[in-house]
């Protein structure tokens, strides 16, 4: 099943999507590099039903299933960081395109836009009801976030007060690496994105040459209760880098097995020390658990932009949380100004 259109059928309840291929006179107009399909919003209203259509377009990319769910892929439940391999130096066949149709096309960029059309309708129908006067859509701007039904790879998992007295969990922002698969050795997994340590990598002592050289003046977060060493990488435009995983566009990540490469591209000048952030720890479910957090609301899941989570990695995260929740508004904002609960 087409990933895209799972994802509009199950994000969405107030309206509804549907997809299908694009007629062949409109895809010929359209690179033949590129995959097209439709989406067909439904608009209902008290008295009738509107119809919206979208072209979509998305490149090509032959290791497209390895950045999504890892279902398929069997990884472990204590990640290693097995990143996708990037192609040979010698095959830069597409790579202009790919790159051209990744800046312009951000799949969770569109149906972050189609949210927040889709609120507007709902409060423009209430104003119109009320006798008010309606406002202009704002454009949708880089830092975004909003509630999403199902968990997916680079979304974010909001501690909801439920958590509150709970050390490790309360007020966290987890980043959700891989989704998991239904093998009993195998859950979904992420790290803790909110709490930095305030320490330097080079304060900790490492014995790995690379962490006590390359990255030694890089700062620690707290990442979770299990143990390993995870990084973030934020890879920008360098859309194949052999060894680590997108998690969303921009965003890579890496484990201890990486490391070794890690160094190497910032010895090579690709990249920076200052594009890496270092996890002590990281959380992990099995995957009927995560499911039960979220249905008993020990979570909220939500999409958040690449800028949003780039940024912080860059600035302080601690205030994080409260961030998300208001950008995801209605009553996510109102709990991002409530109190702690006591235990």
């Amino acid at each position: 099943m087409d990933l895209c259109g799972v994802n509009v059928k199950n994000l969405f309840h107030t309206n509804s999507f549907c997809y299908r291929p694009i007629s062949s006179s409109t895809k010929s107009r359209i690179s033949s590099s590129s995959t097209v399909f439709e989406i067909t919003r439904v608009l209902r209203h008290t008295n009738s039903s509107q119809y919206r259509s979208f072209v979509v377009t998305a490149s090509k990319n032959k290791n497209n299933h390895n950045n999504n769910s890892s279902s398929d892929n069997g990884e472990q439940s204590i990640p290693e960081g097995d990143g996708i391999k990037g192609k040979k130096n010698g095959d830069k066949s597409n790579d202009n395109s790919e790159k051209s149709h990744h800046i312009k096309l951000d799949w969770r960029e569109f149906r972050a836009k189609l949210y927040r059309d889709e609120q507007k309708e709902i409060a423009d129908t209430d104003t119109h009801k009320q006798g008010g006067t309606l406002h202009n859509s704002k454009p949708l701007g880089t830092k975004w976030a909003h509630p999403i039904h199902v968990p997916e790879t680079g979304c974010v998992l909001v501690a909801t007060e439920k958590l509150d007295g709970v050390h490790t969990f309360e007020r966290t922002v987890v980043l959700l690496l891989r989704t998991g698969t239904r093998h009993p050795q195998e859950g979904p997994f992420g790290i803790v994105i909110n709490r930095p340590h305030h320490k330097k990598i080079k304060h900790m002592k490492p014995r790995n040459h690379g962490l006590l050289t390359t990255f030694s003046d890089c700062y620690l977060h707290f990442g979770g209760p299990l143990e390993a060493i995870m990084f973030l990488l934020k890879s920008g435009d360098n859309l194949k880098l052999p060894g680590f995983e997108q998690v969303v566009p921009g965003l890579c990540f890496g484990a201890r097995n990486s490391l070794d490469d890690a160094a190497g591209l910032v010895k090579k000048g690709i990249l920076k020390p200052h594009n890496f952030s270092f996890f002590v720890g990281y959380a992990g479910w099995q995957m009927d658990q995560l499911i039960d957090e979220i249905e008993s609301d020990y979570w909220y899941v939500a999409a958040c932009s690449s800028s949003l989570l780039c940024g912080a990695l860059s600035d302080s995260s601690e205030g994080l949380w409260e961030e998300i929740l208001q950008l995801m508004g209605g009553q996510y904002s109102e709990l991002s100004q409530k109190p702690k609960q006591d235990p």
